[in-house]
């Protein structure tokens, strides 16, 4: 038990530290239900200003799924199973810990644009449904925001189903479709949250952006610099092993699988609420199924470039590993803390 408590302190104090490609983030106010505002500007720090105080550590934390052939998902591994390569250069690894216990932040993101109109029951009665089983009373917290042509924040987080239940209920769908900048705006304002719980994205829609100022590569990088893994449910009705079988047919599937596999997520294709509940009973599976692995990069140079990430399984050929594929090395500024 004691060495337990150690490693979850050990992880706690990783998580203060935040992400390796996040930008130091200031504390934001709460967000009121209803329509969210632009984001504040913050002026960068300085490369070249000195630290305040007493600068924390700076490290990669990684959620990390595996799978057998039977696509089973293996939660028995030990640290000394795992290797972790950055740009093919192995890392240290600093702290590990199985996360199927700590506690979960959820967004639920709902496409309500005229596309979806004739889908908006199906997607409502989906989403209740996901979220009563789900949800972990008094330890996990969900938020619910809608998106067409604007970007709505209905329910903040909660962890009462029948508040979130009632927001679903009175969305109504119209105007065009802001997906991505829902994903980018719920990231910037929601997850970059306190430490010790997890972070995801599950987002409900046809995806067909129409009037996103924000590209797709905008809101990956964003969900990367947050710790947000996203999973996306498409309700095209293109059938339940479109994506996961490969068979991805429009640009607009393959921009969903691009968000959800980027961040370590997976995209579903569902056509009845059958086979919705099938795809959300593997996400809640999956999001207490993970590994959670935190190491300093060996290369500290923050030149702006992208790190690919590689996780193997050692002398376990027949595991198939899920995280994200990878961070920008971007200055993110001093983390810091008076020294008392």
């Amino acid at each position: 038990m004691k060495s337990f408590r150690l490693l979850y302190a050990c992880i706690v104090a990783f998580s203060l530290a935040g992400v390796a490609s996040a930008q130091a983030q200031q504390t934001q106010p709460p967000t009121q239900p209803g329509k969210t505002q632009p984001p504040t500007q913050t002026k960068p720090q300085d490369e070249n200003q000195g630290p305040v105080g007493r600068v924390l550590t700076y490290n990669v934390r990684l959620p990390i799924a595996v799978t057998d052939k039977g696509n089973r998902f293996v939660i028995d591994l030990k640290q000394g199973d795992f290797e972790i390569l950055e740009d093919k250069v192995k890392q240290e690894i600093e702290a590990f810990v199985a996360e199927s216990d700590l506690p979960l932040d959820i967004a639920l993101l709902m496409d309500t644009s005229n596309s979806v109109k004739p889908k908006l029951k199906f997607q409502r009665d989906a989403a209740v449904s996901f979220l009563q089983t789900v949800l972990r009373p008094r330890k996990d917290r969900a938020l619910f925001l809608s998106f067409n042509s604007d970007i709505e924040l209905q329910q903040d987080y909660t962890n009462r189903i029948d508040l979130l239940s009632q927001s679903i209920d009175k969305v109504k769908a119209y105007g065009e479709t802001r997906l991505y900048d829902a994903v980018y705006r719920i990231c910037e304002e929601k997850m970059f949250a306190e430490a010790g719980r997890r972070r995801a994205i599950v987002l409900i829609t046809d995806g067909e952006d129409t009037a996103s100022d924000h590209t797709l590569d905008e809101a990956i990088n964003i969900a990367l610099r947050s710790e947000t893994v996203v999973f996306v449910i498409s309700n095209k009705a293109a059938g339940f092993f479109g994506v996961q079988a490969g068979q991805v047919d429009s640009d607009e599937d393959k921009n969903l699988k691009k968000l959800a596999e980027d961040t370590g997520g997976r995209a579903f294709f569902t056509g009845t609420t059958l086979e919705l509940e099938k795809g959300f009973a593997s996400v809640t599976k999956e999001l207490r199924s993970q590994y959670i692995i935190a190491y300093s990069p060996s290369n500290d140079k923050f030149d702006g470039k992208f790190r690919q990430i590689e996780v193997k399984i050692l002398g376990k050929k027949d595991l198939k590993v899920r995280t994200r594929k990878g961070y920008q090395a971007v200055n993110r500024g001093s983390l810091s803390s008076d020294v008392k």
